[in-house]
């Protein structure tokens, strides 16, 4: 069935499309490794878990998403043993939240399956599009960040 896209679809649809082709893909590799029980939320938090650790205000600050929505997701990964929370030793209000040693190996996965997407979409381009595509991305993020 051939997609019907208006004349001049808005970037967020389009943005909205491919990033659930590339997230498709991201959790089908998840499966094969073994990592069923992560569920999508949890693309909110490995990219910004440093070996120092983070709080949960930071992490969502990052994902820009809501306080309480990565404190739902840190929950889960906790209970399935990819993170744990430690004292924060700056803050005794607060605590950390580390990668477990299970939780360290997501990423790589994650990252080769990533490497493969982009590779698809490489050959449905071009490098140079794609590179393209990247550094405008970029450049609108720091932007938008910086306001």
């Amino acid at each position: 069935m051939e997609p019907n896209y208006p004349a001049r679809p808005v970037i967020g649809l389009l943005l909205r499309l491919l990033y659930q082709h590339y997230a498709q893909d991201i959790d089908a590799a998840l499966r094969e490794a073994g990592f069923e029980d992560i569920r999508p939320a949890a693309a909110n938090v490995f990219p910004f878990v440093p070996p120092e650790g983070i709080t949960v205000s930071e992490l969502a600050d990052l994902a820009r998403v809501r306080k309480q929505t990565m404190a739902q997701a840190v929950d889960q990964l906790e209970r399935t043993g990819y993170v744990e929370r430690r004292p924060n030793p700056n803050d005794r209000r607060s605590r950390l939240v580390f990668l477990t040693r299970r939780g360290s190996s997501v990423p790589p996965v994650t990252h080769a399956a990533a490497e493969r997407v982009e590779e698809h979409w490489i050959q449905l381009t071009s490098a140079k599009e794609l590179e393209q595509l990247r550094n405008s991305l970029l450049r609108l993020l720091t932007r938008l960040r910086d306001q």
